[in-house]
């Protein structure tokens, strides 16, 4: 799960959890009309700010905003850098 991207400051980077792929009654949903995940797991956490630490640590599975986050692209996998204060909760 480590990655090779060291986020700076209070930023963290997350990978996304997959999209749903079928509704719970069992109808698939096709690419167009899938809504963008809105919790992932942190990958790698930066150091903080002077006076604050950042509180999440690599694992943990989060909740965060629909358009929060930079989408970016690593070995041909889909990440989100964000602050740590757009992340609403850990899971």
């Amino acid at each position: 799960m480590a990655i090779n991207i060291k986020p700076i400051g209070d930023r963290v980077v997350v990978e996304a959890a997959p999209a749903e792929e079928k509704t719970a009654s069992g109808i698939y949903i096709p690419d167009t009309a899938k809504e963008k995940p809105q919790q992932g797991t942190v990958v790698a956490v930066g150091p903080g700010k002077k006076d604050e630490p950042t509180t999440v640590q690599v694992g943990d599975q989060v909740i965060y905003g629909k358009y929060g986050g930079t989408e970016i692209t690593y070995e041909g996998k889909e990440y989100l850098i964000m602050r740590e204060g757009d992340l609403y909760a850990i899971l």
